[in-house]
Protein backbone atom coordinates (compact mmCIF):
# COMPACT_ATOMS: atom_id res chain seq x y z
CA UNK A 1 0.00 0.00 0.00
CA UNK A 2 1.55 3.13 -1.08
CA UNK A 3 0.49 6.15 1.67
CA UNK A 4 0.13 9.63 0.89
CA UNK A 5 0.20 12.49 3.06
CA UNK A 6 -3.30 14.53 3.20
CA UNK A 7 -0.99 17.00 5.74
CA UNK A 8 2.26 18.36 6.59
CA UNK A 9 3.39 20.56 9.04
CA UNK A 10 7.07 21.75 10.65
CA UNK A 11 7.34 22.18 14.36
CA UNK A 12 9.31 23.38 16.82
CA UNK A 13 12.70 20.93 17.87
CA UNK A 14 12.64 19.75 14.40
CA UNK A 15 9.54 17.57 14.41
CA UNK A 16 7.10 17.27 11.63
CA UNK A 17 3.37 16.99 12.12
CA UNK A 18 1.82 14.32 9.20
CA UNK A 19 -1.51 13.75 8.53
CA UNK A 20 -2.55 11.17 6.23
CA UNK A 21 -4.93 9.72 3.91
CA UNK A 22 -6.07 6.57 5.68
CA UNK A 23 -6.66 9.52 9.05
CA UNK A 24 -3.56 8.47 10.57
CA UNK A 25 -1.64 11.24 11.99
CA UNK A 26 2.27 11.21 13.51
CA UNK A 27 4.45 13.63 14.96
CA UNK A 28 8.47 12.73 13.14
CA UNK A 29 11.23 13.65 15.20
CA UNK A 30 14.19 14.39 13.14
CA UNK A 31 16.73 14.88 15.45
CA UNK A 32 18.26 11.21 14.56
CA UNK A 33 18.24 11.60 11.64
CA UNK A 34 20.02 15.25 11.82
CA UNK A 35 22.60 13.83 13.91
CA UNK A 36 23.24 10.52 12.27
CA UNK A 37 22.46 10.48 8.56
CA UNK A 38 24.54 12.60 6.12
CA UNK A 39 23.45 15.72 4.90
CA UNK A 40 20.65 16.01 7.11
CA UNK A 41 22.39 18.31 9.44
CA UNK A 42 22.17 21.11 7.19
CA UNK A 43 18.50 21.28 8.41
CA UNK A 44 20.17 22.58 11.46
CA UNK A 45 22.71 24.19 10.34
CA UNK A 46 21.17 26.43 7.48
CA UNK A 47 18.69 29.00 8.67
CA UNK A 48 15.18 28.75 7.83
CA UNK A 49 15.85 25.22 5.50
CA UNK A 50 14.34 23.08 8.09
CA UNK A 51 10.61 25.35 7.83
CA UNK A 52 10.26 24.72 3.98
CA UNK A 53 9.61 21.04 3.87
CA UNK A 54 7.68 20.45 1.07
CA UNK A 55 5.37 17.67 -0.10
CA UNK A 56 6.02 16.28 -4.01
CA UNK A 57 2.99 15.84 -6.45
CA UNK A 58 2.61 12.50 -5.90
CA UNK A 59 1.91 12.69 -2.26
CA UNK A 60 4.48 10.33 -1.04
CA UNK A 61 7.16 11.85 -0.40
CA UNK A 62 8.41 15.08 1.67
CA UNK A 63 11.51 17.01 0.63
CA UNK A 64 13.60 19.98 1.50
CA UNK A 65 16.16 20.16 -1.71
CA UNK A 66 17.54 18.27 -4.25
CA UNK A 67 19.12 15.26 -1.74
CA UNK A 68 17.28 15.37 1.62
CA UNK A 69 14.04 14.06 1.56
CA UNK A 70 11.90 11.35 3.47
CA UNK A 71 9.34 8.71 1.87
CA UNK A 72 5.67 8.72 3.21
CA UNK A 73 6.31 4.89 4.57
CA UNK A 74 9.66 6.22 6.56
CA UNK A 75 7.16 9.07 8.38
CA UNK A 76 4.23 6.68 8.58
CA UNK A 77 6.14 3.89 10.09
CA UNK A 78 8.36 5.62 12.36
CA UNK A 79 6.36 8.85 13.41
CA UNK A 80 4.85 8.81 16.54
CA UNK A 81 1.01 8.64 16.62
CA UNK A 82 -0.75 11.42 17.61
CA UNK A 83 -3.85 10.60 20.41
CA UNK A 84 -6.90 11.43 19.28
CA UNK A 85 -9.14 12.91 22.64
Amino acid sequence: MIVRIKKLEPLKDYKLYVLFDDGRSVIYDLTDDINTLPGYSDLKTITGLFKHVQLDESRTCIFWNDYLDLPSDILYEYGEECKTA
